[in-house]
């Protein structure tokens, strides 16, 4: 990701509505599958800091280590959460096998070329019976501005990713699209009705249209948390187990 797109992330990510979204998304579903008590976290490809506020605000239990590729990142991460950040790629994660009790990554397998090797990573650093999640973008035809500017990889569906979970040894406990009800919002700004400069969506729109797309949000959120997955949507969110021998 280009190093501007990591300040405006660090100055919008507690607000925009995107963002809300996803944290509540992994917040649910670590709370759902995890055992009550204590659990080391470890957030791959952390950025700058969000998604580890937004656990650590969850569940004082959980304690969050982050990873990230880019040193201005991890400054930014440290600075905000005051949490362990280490430097390193999510294809060869810097931790022993079985370090943590669950492994989240939000829309960073989708930077590398390997994702299946991303996978498995989080497959060996997560304990037996522990829990990965992962968000990624979806479909390759809604790829546009906002990709070339976050430097995607690659965008996935849902049986893709779910894939990859289970040939790295993971059961699926979830899978599903993210983001239905402003999907088509969102597909019509990047292909019909493109920025005059554009560069990723990474940013706060106007208090109507934020409270709008949060309520978009909110609902699908209501039948997701029911454990109905969602059949389309802009991103792919998968949450796994590593089984126990």
């Amino acid at each position: 990701m280009q190093l501007d797109e990591y300040r405006k992330l660090s100055e919008v990510e507690e607000r925009m509505w995107y963002f809300h979204a996803l944290n509540r998304r992994h917040v649910h579903w670590l709370a759902r599958l995890l055992p009550t008590g204590p659990a080391r976290l470890l957030d791959a490809g952390c950025g700058t800091g969000g998604l580890i506020k937004a656990l650590h605000a969850a569940n004082p239990d959980w304690s969050a280590t982050g990873l990230d590729f880019m040193p201005l990142a991890c400054a930014l991460a440290r600075e905000r959460t005051g949490a362990e950040i280490v430097q390193g790629s999510i294809t060869e994660l810097p931790f022993a096998d079985g370090s943590f009790d669950a492994v989240v990554s939000a829309d960073v397998v989708c930077q590398v070329e390997d994702g299946a090797r991303a996978l498995r990573e989080f497959a060996r650093v997560v304990r037996p019976g522990g829990i990965v999640l992962v968000n990624v973008p979806a479909y390759a035809w809604l790829w546009s501005y906002h990709d070339d500017t976050c430097e995607t990889k690659h965008r996935y569906t849902r049986p893709e990713l779910a894939g990859h979970f289970r040939a790295a040894g993971l059961t699926v406990e979830f899978a599903s699209y993210a983001n239905l009800l402003p999907l088509p919002l969102i597909a019509a700004r990047r292909k019909l009705f493109r920025p005059a400069r554009p560069t990723s969506d990474v940013q706060l729109y106007p208090a109507l249209i934020e409270a709008g797309f949060a309520g978009l949000a909110a609902a699908e959120f209501a039948w997701q948390r029911a454990g109905l997955a969602s059949g389309a949507g802009s991103s792919v969110f998968v949450a796994g187990r590593r089984p126990v021998p």
